[in-house]
């Protein structure tokens, strides 16, 4: 079908340089879609994208529209495109980052986040060149494209699309702290790290019926780890000053963790920790990356007579992302709390910067970016 006119999108065509232009909408046949996008969320990855730190590695050389976690409704689809999705014009639904070739040997065994059948780059919403039409690759836009390949997501009209927004940081913890150590009712969680991600496992962990949920981070860090609180955890504790393992144990009262998760960036000893709090026979989960460097004093044997096991997490598959959205959708839990700050297209720039801790005293969360300024809620006398 014929699509006239143009959208607005955030094109990045350096490092810190982002701009807003009108980009051509492109016309919808019967295999793929239109997206209206009512809000974005953005993690760690959009940081170190606006950086420049991903261009070496996978990141694009030519201009892109960033955002890999969109929100929005349904603009425009092909015949085809509706009734393989289930979709009509008007639907509300969460896009998946990944973008799967379906051929090769991951698509076909179900691992389609590890896809790499693609022979000019690797497709991701987000990450992909605007030179590759039709340019609306990524959630910084009013529009986005959908790929007849795209994983989507159905969601109810109730959500409110700035909460809805979290659906990426709540599904991998579901994938970190459920789905791949198989946290059963009565498990004992620790979490390494009380960012967006680390909140999200703790959700995760206490809906899959965790007995304890203990969250470390930083004293600076206060704001989010009263917030864990909040969201179902048993217990925070401070990092600074070392001792983590042993603190840790105490908050638990001696009982020693079935699965531990770090997903603290950068920080190697978070590692050894994960590995010193582990019950015997219990799994650690190593999320949070620590930008290639090794871990002083990590000994293989410990991981040996302990018998732990040992998982790195790279992405999150389809059903972490569905019992997501089943968490957002029941509406019982203050996930609204996860969205500190919300921008429009205009500010995406502060908006990266301020998840990144650039804007001195914003104590950020989870940043959101909308189409349109989201008007202040109202105030009563």
């Amino acid at each position: 079908m014929r699509t006239a006119g143009t959208a607005r999108a955030v094109l990045q065509r350096a490092p810190r340089n982002l701009d807003v232009v009108e980009l051509p909408l492109p016309d919808v046949g019967p295999d793929d879609a239109l997206l209206a996008v009512e809000a974005c969320g953005i993690c760690g990855t959009d940081v170190e994208q606006y950086s420049g730190a991903l261009f070496d590695s996978i990141g694009p050389t030519s201009p892109f529209v960033p955002g890999h976690e969109p929100v929005g409704r349904i603009a425009a689809i092909g015949g085809r495109a509706a009734r393989r999705w289930g979709l009509a014009e008007g639907d509300r639904v969460a896009v998946e980052p990944a973008l799967p070739c379906g051929a090769c040997r991951e698509c076909r065994t179900g691992r389609y986040t590890l896809c790499a059948g693609w022979d000019h780059y690797p497709m991701s919403y987000g990450f992909i060149p605007a030179k590759i039409p039709p340019a609306l690759w990524g959630g910084f836009a009013d529009r986005m494209y959908l790929h007849p390949n795209s994983v989507v997501h159905r969601l109810s009209d109730a959500v409110d699309p700035t909460t809805a927004a979290t659906f990426n940081a709540l599904a991998a913890g579901v994938e970190w702290a459920v789905e791949v150590p198989g946290t059963r009712a009565g498990d004992c969680v620790v979490v390494l790290g009380a960012g967006q991600r680390g909140l999200a496992c703790v959700l995760a962990a206490r809906a899959a019926g965790a007995a304890q949920v203990i969250v470390t981070g930083l004293a600076s860090d206060r704001h989010k780890l009263d917030l864990a609180l909040e969201l179902g955890a048993t217990a925070t504790v401070e990092a600074d000053g070392g001792g983590v393992p042993e603190k840790v144990l105490a908050a638990a009262g001696g009982v020693p963790a079935d699965v531990v998760i770090d997903v603290a960036s950068y920080d190697t000893t978070t590692v050894l920790d994960a590995m010193a709090i582990a019950r015997r026979g219990g799994t650690v989960v190593l999320a949070g990356l620590k930008g290639g460097r090794p871990v002083p004093g990590w000994v293989s044997d410990d991981v040996v007579v302990k018998g732990l096991r040992v998982q790195g997490v790279r992405a999150v598959g389809h059903t972490s992302f569905r019992r997501a959205v089943a968490l957002i959708e029941a509406g019982d839990r203050p996930l609204h709390r996860l969205v500190t700050h919300t921008f429009a297209l205009p500010d995406a720039a502060e908006a990266v910067e301020t998840l990144a801790g650039d804007r001195p005293g914003a104590r950020p969360v989870s940043v959101v970016i909308t189409p349109d300024p989201v008007p202040p809620p109202p105030t009563h006398p």
